[in-house]
């Protein structure tokens, strides 16, 4: 099982950002079994230019809950699966450090979809999300690129067509 992940960050550094929105899919290699998405009140002000990025507003997340409110639900979601991002290190290591600032640890296998359409698609110019979907003709309405439900569910379609095309690639 996997669980494809994106979030969307109050900054590029993990030690210093904070995560302000989430997504997760859990995905069977075959189809969606259970999605979650939500805003995170980071306790700091967002940025001009990530709201410039994601549409994301302080506004938005005043009223949301805490990461450590949603840690717990998080986690659950996590463990026992294969952790999926574009660019996985950099989710991961979000994800993992504010997991650990509330005590759990996560130590999930990780798959980065950059690098599994590097390997199967060399012939692509570009393996960024957006660049991938159009040329794949995966669809991602504009209103959700750069916000983690919409890059988390394309991540996801995205792999399924990696893995529908790969099967002997054995995970």
């Amino acid at each position: 099982m996997y669980a494809v992940v994106d979030i969307e960050a109050t900054g590029g550094n993990h030690l210093k950002g904070k995560i302000i929105e989430i997504a997760i899919y859990s995905f069977d290699g075959e189809k969606i079994v259970d999605e979650y998405t939500t805003l995170i009140n980071p306790e700091v002000k967002v940025d001009w230019y990530v709201t410039k990025l994601t549409g994301i507003t302080n506004a938005m997340v005043s009223n949301a809950p805490l990461f450590a409110e949603v840690a717990q639900e998080i986690y659950r979601r996590l463990e026992g699966k294969i952790f999926v991002a574009h660019d996985v290190d950099f989710d991961y290591r979000f994800v993992k450090t504010e997991l650990n600032r509330v005590g759990f640890e996560l130590n999930e296998p990780k798959v980065c979809t950059i690098q599994l359409s590097e390997k199967h698609l060399p012939e692509m110019e570009s393996y960024s999300l957006g660049k991938l979907c159009e040329a794949l003709k995966i669809p991602i309405p504009e209103e959700d690129r750069h916000r983690a439900g919409g890059d988390a569910l394309a991540t996801t379609k995205l792999l399924a067509m990696l893995l529908s095309d790969n099967k002997e690639a054995g995970w």
